[in-house]
């Protein structure tokens, strides 16, 4: 059979200027990420007679102002080639925060209008940034309503629904092509210790364990991966090998699920510890006093398994290195995580958090 160009079979009636806006949408985007620098890895200054290197890859540096910023363009580029995207498209996410908002700010660059889907008891600072990029919210009264009723709204306002938990693990090239485990690679070159012990992350969607244990096993790494979850998620029974896991909707914003996500890849996770939330918090709080980085939850919830993580390198007699991320920067959170009249009506007490982190300073062994 014949096909004449411009004639081809009706797939969705894409036309030509379908196409002509797709590529320049993809040319937009390559281009914001050609003008922008990469993110910085901090030496976290520890004791010298440890032999331990920490480094924190600060993520919060991106013009969106987290992670989730290399998400929300993987997730564009993968609507775009896949033709979901078009110039009249509505994006749609169901989000606890950052990705809304970076999501909002690659909206805003491709001049598309976008709708966040959020639980209510999303910080007011995160709605405001997602409104600052053009985008508007819709917040639904429970966490687990975000993933119907964003469908929904997408059904009805010819939208394209996003769905990071689904696409996370998969519109990101985890061989390389410049994801967040190639650059900590090639940042951690020059460094006595290269190639680290552990790198420690915590999973909302999966996407960035997914990429990273997948790289790390892809290129014959020795490192090891850690995954942290917060109370009552359902990642850490997922990985255990529980067969339906629920949970209940996380209290540290942008990390755990109340379900098993399908972006969620357990199999590349070589270990995993539940951190709780209140020490999430007090080693999000200690991380500002030993660097002076005001960060969020999730990195606090990164940081206490970084120092269980070193605590059992000490007790073995091994040096080298140890990888964690600041996922954002701790101005989303003044309203809640860092104020303490938001914490006790929560119950959260990182005080006694506090003292084990002193603790282990003073002594280099992890309280029991």
């Amino acid at each position: 059979m014949k096909i004449e160009q411009g004639s081809a079979p009706d797939h969705g009636s894409r036309t030509s200027s379908d196409r002509e806006w797709a590529d320049a949408a993809i040319r937009k985007i390559a281009a914001e990420n050609n003008r922008s620098a990469d993110t910085h890895l901090y030496s976290v200054p520890l004791p010298e007679h440890w032999g331990i290197g920490l480094y924190l890859k600060d993520e919060s540096t991106h013009r969106s102002g987290s992670l989730k910023h290399r998400l929300a363009r993987s997730l564009f580029l993968f609507g775009l080639v896949n033709g979901w995207i078009r110039s009249d498209t509505t994006i749609v996410e169901a989000s606890s925060g950052s990705t809304a908002v970076s999501e909002a700010y690659f909206a805003q660059l491709l001049e598309l209008p976008f709708i966040a889907v959020m639980a209510r008891s999303t910080s007011a600072e995160k709605i405001a940034l997602i409104e600052q990029f053009g985008g508007s919210c819709l917040l639904v009264d429970h966490a687990a309503e975000v993933y119907a009723t964003a469908e929904e709204v997408a059904a009805t306002c010819n939208g394209h629904y996003m769905d990071q938990f689904t696409y996370a693990e998969r519109a990101t090239d985890w061989r390389g092509n410049n994801n967040i485990a190639e650059s900590i690679f090639g940042q951690l070159r020059l460094e006595e210790h290269p190639v680290p012990d552990w790198i420690v992350v915590g999973a909302g969607t999966g996407g960035t364990s997914a990429t990273i244990g997948r790289y790390l096993r892809y290129n014959n790494h020795s490192t090891q991966l850690l995954v942290v979850d917060p109370e009552n998620s359902a990642f850490l029974p997922g990985w255990r090998g529980a067969a339906d896991p629920a949970g209940l909707p996380s209290r540290i914003e942008g990390i755990g699920r109340a379900r098993m996500e399908p972006s969620f890849v357990p199999s590349v996770i070589d270990a995993m510890i539940q951190v709780p939330d209140a020490a999430s918090v007090a080693a999000m709080r200690h991380l500002r006093t030993l660097t002076g980085f005001a960060a969020g939850p999730s990195t606090g919830t990164n940081l206490w398994g970084v120092w269980q993580t070193v605590a059992g390198m000490l007790a073995a007699g091994r040096t080298g290195s140890v990888v964690t991320l600041m996922c954002d920067g701790g101005e989303r959170y003044a309203g809640n995580y860092y104020n303490p009249a938001w914490l006790a009506a929560q119950g959260l007490d990182p005080a006694p958090h506090e003292a084990t982190l002193a603790e282990f300073f003073e002594t280099g062994a992890w309280p029991v």
